[in-house]
């Protein structure tokens, strides 16, 4: 059956969708003259856009969805005529809109009502036997994908930096360490006063700006430890869109963070990152949702909390001094 409309669902968080971007290539690249259409979170969609060889960006909440909701795309999708539709964040509601859009070659694990699609693998991915970019791999490759181009890459735009900068007193000759101190999930998380020292250690010795990352719900705890460390750090939290963010992790050095899509999106970007992982959860270790791609930095130890500011910091000197 030739495949000239593919349809590739990843609506869950940002880090994960980036990490998806190899596979999508693959299945782009794989069917002469295919069509790629991706199904996001509403809160990917602008950086999705990003993605040059995508021909179309739709969107899809990672929620529990109404029945009308289900029939209502699931029609929608059916007058698309897609031939090939790959899960690669199993769901029920993402298994049943492949179902009844009718799309004749269905792909994704069994699971979450995976008697839905007619190709499909185990879910090995809480093992961690390999990086998530290799498990999304082995999908594409299940749909009949050649597996050639293991890169992530963004083409981002430098403007919206300069945007972002021009309101913040930086400027694009500066010497730029970006921080991102948060992350989605509390178990994961290096402890604020860790990152604030580490942040007071490095504006005391570097001659640049030190700019705080990340998301409008982050506000309150980004005022409340790194507002007023040092004349030279620059707090940007809730300040950016995904696009921005981007162009503004291009223009620095490294960014150190714990796992997070900051992190993933600092890679893809073709930055350099020191990572802060724990290992005492397979399914949480770096093993794989390490920063993807050569070059950088994973500090990982069994309790998160073990890691020391000292450690971080000599990393982060090491990167100056480049």
């Amino acid at each position: 059956m030739a495949i000239k409309k593919i349809l590739a669902i990843r609506n869950d968080r940002f880090g994960e969708f980036l990490l998806n971007i190899p596979a999508f290539k693959a299945l782009k690249n794989s069917f002469k003259d295919c069509r790629l259409t991706l199904a996001v979170n509403p809160y990917v969609k602008e950086l999705a856009e990003k993605i040059s060889f995508a021909d179309k960006v739709i969107t899809f909440e990672p929620r529990k969805h109404t029945f009308k909701e289900i029939i209502d795309l699931s029609n929608k999708l059916r007058r698309e005529d897609y031939d090939l539709s790959v899960v690669f964040n199993p769901s029920k509601d993402s298994h049943l809109v492949s179902f009844l859009s009718a799309i004749p070659r269905r792909v994704g694990y069994s699971r979450k009502w995976g008697f839905l699609l007619n190709y499909k693998i185990s879910d090995l991915k809480s093992k961690a036997l390999t990086h998530e970019v290799e498990y999304n791999l082995r999908l594409a490759a299940l749909s009949g994908a050649r597996i050639e181009d293991r890169k992530i890459s963004l083409e981002i735009e430098d403007h919206p930096a300069q945007e972002i900068f021009a309101l913040h007193d930086v400027s694009l000759s500066d010497s730029l360490i970006a921080v991102h101190p948060f992350t989605s999930d509390p178990i994961k998380q290096w402890p604020f006063v860790n990152f604030q020292k580490l942040i007071s250690f490095l504006s005391r010795e570097h001659a640049g700006k030190i700019l705080i990352i990340g998301g409008k719900n982050e506000k309150t705890i980004s005022e409340r430890f790194f507002s007023s460390i040092g004349s030279n750090v620059v707090d940007l939290t809730g300040k950016t869109d995904l696009p921005q963010l981007a162009s503004v992790l291009k223009k620095c050095q490294v960014l150190i963070s714990c796992d997070s899509g900051p992190m993933h999106l600092a890679a893809a970007v073709g930055i350099k990152v020191i990572a802060l992982f724990r290992s005492d959860i397979e399914a949480k270790s770096s093993r794989r949702w390490g920063p993807w791609g050569i070059g950088h930095t994973v500090i990982e130890k069994k309790e998160i909390t073990d890691i020391s500011v000292d450690e971080v910091l000599i990393f982060s000197r090491a990167y100056l001094l480049k």
